[in-house]
């Protein structure tokens, strides 16, 4: 009798420790099923760069995708801003806008750079740096020009159209801001040119301050005005995508040579409807906008200019 009632605690004690290796861990307490992992927080950017164009346009998209490629590898996030059209008091909006939100660097293609300077040096005073590109701002405060030499991209302009024309001939020019410096600088070279060289007459010079429908206005009055013209020079990227157009639609065989490299101008060299192109090495604004925006936010000294190369392109 003794003996079964110790078998039967026995049996009990090892059914109890069995049930027990099952539901616990060494020290007693219960297991717990294991734990999702938490996902991983996206690390936050290391710099906030901002970027202000003249104008929304497809040539400026370009120069973004570039951008955005050079700041990948450093975590930078960028924020880009461009009124639909050139207007200035837009763009003096946006910059006011960064300022406040205290970004890390900005870079600016100013419409109006004496009217932009006050913006810029406010950065400048907030501890942001500053660099301009395309168009400069040279009274101002800020530390870096990102861009060609327009002068002898004009005069340049003017010794392509002189071997075109073979130093004579009647041309049409259409540019864009009337108060721009760089559109200014662009024309003053390739008229100083052509007086200089040649003997070629400018009939006329209109602006289109920045509008399509007004560019493409100018230029088909300025060709119905015209009619015996030997080239229509456009010197803004504006006239320049505009100018394709009128060349379909009015079948012209006459030499039409742009400033500025954009997918249509490429196109139109193709096709045969451009003749030339004066490129502005746009491919290298990106990488420079980056590099020296990283090297002032670390302290660093940055040169005052950068000048790419102008160069033309033909088909």
């Amino acid at each position: 009798m003794i003996a079964r009632r110790c078998l039967l605690a026995l049996t009990i004690l090892v059914l109890l420790a069995a049930g027990g290796c099952k539901s616990s861990d060494s020290s007693g307490f219960a297991l717990s099923p294991p734990a999702s992992p938490l996902p991983e927080k996206e690390a936050p950017p290391a710099y906030s760069f901002g970027i202000i164009y003249p104008m929304a346009h497809p040539f400026y998209e370009m120069i973004t995708k570039l951008t955005e490629e050079a700041a990948k590898p450093h975590g930078i996030r960028l924020i880009v801003k461009a009124p639909e059209e050139a207007n200035l008091e837009q763009q003096i909006q946006m910059m006011e806008t960064m300022i406040k939100q205290r970004v890390d660097g900005i870079a600016i293609d100013p419409i109006d750079p004496d009217a932009l300077t006050p913006s810029i040096n406010k950065a400048i005073q907030a501890g942001i740096p500053v660099v301009c590109f395309e168009s400069d701002a040279p009274a101002s405060h800020r530390l870096a020009y990102i861009g060609p030499n327009h002068f002898q991209g004009g005069a340049l302009m003017g010794k392509v159209v002189d071997r075109l024309l073979k130093g004579q001939g009647m041309v049409l020019v259409e540019s864009g801001l009337k108060s721009s410096g760089t559109h200014k600088e662009r024309l003053d070279g390739m008229l100083q040119y052509l007086k200089r060289e040649t003997r070629i007459q400018v009939l006329e010079v209109r602006y289109n301050e920045g509008s399509s429908e007004r560019a493409l206005f100018n230029m088909e009055q300025m060709i119905d005005n015209h009619p015996h013209f030997d080239a229509l020079i456009t010197l803004d990227i504006i006239s320049s995508s505009t100018s394709i157009l009128v060349w379909k639609a009015k079948g012209l065989n006459r030499n039409l040579i742009s400033f500025g490299m954009m997918p249509e101008v490429k196109e139109a060299l193709y096709n045969g409807q451009m003749t030339s192109t004066i490129s502005q090495n746009e491919q290298a604004w990106g990488k420079q906008i980056i590099a020296q925006l990283l090297r002032a936010s670390h302290g660093e000294t940055i040169p005052a200019a950068i000048y790419t190369d102008v160069v033309e392109v033909t088909k």
